[in-house]
């Protein structure tokens, strides 16, 4: 299968398990929340995919591989599939029981939210294009200290673990939240493991950490 057909796929059938884990809960397709989340989400996904497509259709390709080669992030990996997909469905049933009533302007807020933390893991992307969803070393890979790496080392989890805090307030439900809160102690796990192989595999990788100081949060850690 070629590349772009294998995107296209991967993009209806995502689109598609979306669908159905915020609207079969909800119980209604008239759940404005989920659709402008998903708007924001898919759009950005296919723009970006498009873009880099045609801009390096080899980073493309290795961001389509997602079996672990390392056991322990095979781990970490199982344990944010399954904390991510069983909260992800409980906003819509927040929706259909009223669990929440959230006012419109923190619903609009962190549509925004959502939609720059995702903007901050595109360009971390666009950056580093060795920025795969397995954690390994490529052939020719180099350290890349630009651009939001010269902020933080790891500005895609970032951007995730905003993502996180802002996803169920996007949905039009706060009592969710804590449900997401342990994607974020996993994605740490999941970054200290890849630092201790980029540490041993990637040249200068040791320097850079010297050098950009903050792991996730800009003069946090």
């Amino acid at each position: 299968m070629s590349l772009k057909w294998k995107l296209i796929l991967r993009i209806v059938a995502g689109l598609i398990v979306f669908i159905a884990l915020v609207f079969i809960p909800a119980g209604t397709l008239k759940f404005w929340q989920g659709w402008t989340f998903l708007a924001i989400l898919f759009v950005q996904a296919i723009a970006g995919l498009a873009y880099f497509y045609v801009r390096d259709p080899q980073f493309v390709a290795r961001r389509t591989q997602m079996k672990e080669k390392v056991p322990e992030q095979r781990t970490i990996m199982t344990f944010v599939y399954m904390v991510f997909f069983a909260a992800f469905v409980l906003p819509g049933f927040d929706h259909r029981f009223g669990w929440s009533h959230s006012p419109l302007w923190l619903t609009i807020a962190a549509q925004t939210g959502v939609f720059f933390s995702y903007m901050l893991v595109v360009r971390a992307m666009s950056v580093n294009r060795f920025a795969g969803r397995t954690i390994q070393v490529e052939s020719g890979q180099q350290v890349i200290s630009t651009g939001p790496y010269a902020v933080v080392r790891h500005p895609m989890y970032s951007g995730m673990c905003v993502m996180v805090l802002f996803l169920p307030l996007a949905l039009g439900s706060y009592v969710t939240l804590p449900a997401f809160m342990p994607l974020i102690p996993l994605f740490v796990l999941r970054l200290l493991n890849e630092e201790k192989i980029l540490r041993q595999e990637l040249s200068g990788y040791t320097e850079y950490c010297l050098q950009t100081r903050f792991r996730l949060v800009p003069f946090v850690w």
